[in-house]
């Protein structure tokens, strides 16, 4: 029904069923925001707390909001695709604002939908350097209430059901060759061995696609007879997995390719300072030396002497982790990352 819509300045579009990154920083964000400014998301399997608009009402929608033109905020290409329908087609009045998170160039199709957009954020310095179009860069952020350090490790371990009196290094996400893992078991099989007080834990979904590539590295680690330090452990079913965070010592991001990458931040935030590869955002997210450690894609000696480093070196590990802390929460807030978008719609809803 068009009073479904009546009262939106923004509409922020989730065309994707399954959970993916960009669907977490919709429903992360909406809400937030939905304090300051009238946003609703549309789509499918949103979740009751992110206020939201069928599909339908789009289509139906008057042609301009309370106060004008409305904001249609999309993330990705099919988003953009029905954001021009509905102006260009549907004559509805509308603001379009595109997020790029891509680290690649664009195809022509592509490129044609951005130059629509009346304004465009990249989520990264290097994403906006494969734009043709001037774009305000935007980090992620995220909840630092709820990705903060412990009060109790020993006390989280033991519900987790993790060695309290080990040092635990950790890497957490999808299980394929794109984000590392098969690198960080190679790190962690070349240090494990001569410090007895590391266990590593490897944690994230498996798909069908990359089953034998998780059972192989799985073989690695019972061949080299470390099962009993090393753990491979099955996706958190929960929507929090700050707590496993909480839990580290250490974290390793070894990715080879990355959009954004936010699991470093959500570790920093837990004062767990960071080895991670230059993908992704990651080298605008660690400060080199003070939070953690970068080094290049797959360059797996330099990754084993960074953390080597931090293993071996209690005190320095100790004052990464604060500092990991202190710049999470004084500059990665999703906070802050909610108002220098809501402040990009209020400009377009002005002009």
């Amino acid at each position: 029904m068009p009073s479904e819509t009546a009262k939106l300045d923004v509409i922020a579009p989730n065309f994707k069923k399954r959970m993916s990154g960009v669907t977490s920083t919709v429903f992360r964000l909406v809400p937030l925001q939905a304090r300051d400014i009238a946003i609703a998301s549309a789509g499918p399997n949103i979740p009751d707390a992110v206020p939201q608009v069928p599909v339908s009402a789009l289509f139906t929608m008057s042609r301009k909001g309370p106060s004008g033109p409305r904001v249609w905020h999309a993330r990705r290409n099919n988003e953009m695709l029905v954001g021009i329908a509905l102006k260009q087609i549907l004559r509805k009045r509308l603001k379009l604002l595109f997020t790029s998170a891509a680290q690649r160039h664009h195809t022509g199709f592509t490129k044609w939908m951005i130059r629509q957009m009346d304004a465009v954020i990249a989520t990264s310095a290097r994403s906006a350097g494969f734009l043709e179009v001037p774009a305000t860069v935007i980090h992620h952020g995220i909840d630092t209430e709820l990705f903060s350090p412990s009060p109790d490790k020993t006390a989280l371990r033991a519900t987790l059901n993790l060695p309290a009196d080990q040092i635990l290094v950790g890497c957490f996400g999808r299980i394929r060759p794109q984000k590392g893992n098969d690198l960080f078991t190679d790190l962690m099989l070349r240090l494990l061995p001569s410090r007895p007080n590391v266990t590593a834990v490897m944690m994230g979904g498996v798909t069908e696609k990359n089953r034998d590539f998780h059972a192989a590295l799985i073989a690695q680690v019972e061949a080299a007879g470390l099962t009993d330090r090393f753990l491979f452990l099955p996706e958190d079913p929960h929507w929090d997995i700050s707590r496993w965070f909480k839990a580290l010592d250490l974290y390793i991001a070894p990715q080879r390719w990355e959009g954004f990458g936010l699991t470093p931040l959500e570790a920093m935030a837990c004062a767990v300072p960071v080895v991670a590869t230059r993908a992704g955002a990651f080298e605008e997210l660690v400060q080199d030396g003070s939070t953690g450690t970068l080094v290049d894609i797959e360059d797996l000696d330099a990754m084993t002497t960074a953390t080597a480093t931090l293993l071996d070196d209690d005190a320095l590990r100790a004052a990464w982790s604060l500092n990991a802390r202190a710049h999470a929460a004084g500059h990665c807030r999703i906070e802050q990352e909610a108002a220098a978008i809501t402040k990009i719609y209020r400009h377009l809803l002005n002009t």
